[in-house]
């Protein structure tokens, strides 16, 4: 006849095991349902920063395709400003951007900014490059307030700014682009940065 002593070792792993399966499932499920807080407030203020330097830049260009080129080029550096100091937050608040939040900003956002860089190449190819300002922050706008809703709750409040700025663009004559892109990519990131790092910690 066995001892019920013996049984106990294992009835104890047992409920050890599934107490670590159920904090794994909470754990993950609060994860999935918090916002995305690795927002970096102070890429956003420097990549503004540099949006308002380029737009000097830009309407200083004798052509189109120097112009276009200024603003690529302004591009590929906030990409990177903006990637290195999301990396640089997320490490530092102990978040993970492959985590559920950060993948629904990620998946919100692709959308709108699949169809600005076709958009984009679309009037590159023809020539038309008048509507690209306010396309870009039109489209950009969508992106950001769409993402938001996984995010901390200025930052769909920043894109929809974004969009009714790409509204005026699209609204004025050509000879205000840069001023409008100084304005958005400039002045709002600058402004929007500032409050998401003061209050959400860079």
């Amino acid at each position: 006849m066995s001892d019920p002593q013996e049984k106990q070792p294992a009835e104890v792993t047992d409920i050890h095991n599934r107490a670590m399966e159920d904090l794994g499932y909470i754990r993950k499920a609060m994860e999935g349902g918090g916002p995305f807080t690795a927002v970096p407030g102070m890429g956003q203020v420097a990549v503004g920063c540099t949006a308002v330097l380029a737009a000097a830049v830009a309407f200083l260009q004798p052509d189109r395709t120097s112009w276009l080129l200024v603003w690529t080029a302004e591009l590929g550096l906030a990409t990177l400003i903006v990637i290195s100091a999301m990396v640089l937050k997320a490490k530092r608040m102990g978040h993970l951007l492959t985590a559920a939040p950060a993948r629904k900003t990620f998946f919100g956002m692709a959308p709108a900014l699949a169809a600005g860089a076709i958009l984009s190449l679309v009037a590159v190819r023809s020539g038309e490059l008048d509507t690209l300002p306010g396309t870009w922050l039109l489209l950009y706008g969508a992106a950001v307030a769409s993402g938001g809703v996984s995010s901390v709750r200025i930052v769909p409040v920043m894109g929809a700014s974004f969009m009714v700025c790409g509204l005026f663009t699209l609204l004025s004559p050509p000879g205000f682009a840069d001023l409008f892109l100084a304005l958005g990519f400039g002045g709002l990131h600058i402004f929007f940065g500032a409050r998401i790092a003061k209050r959400h910690g860079g």
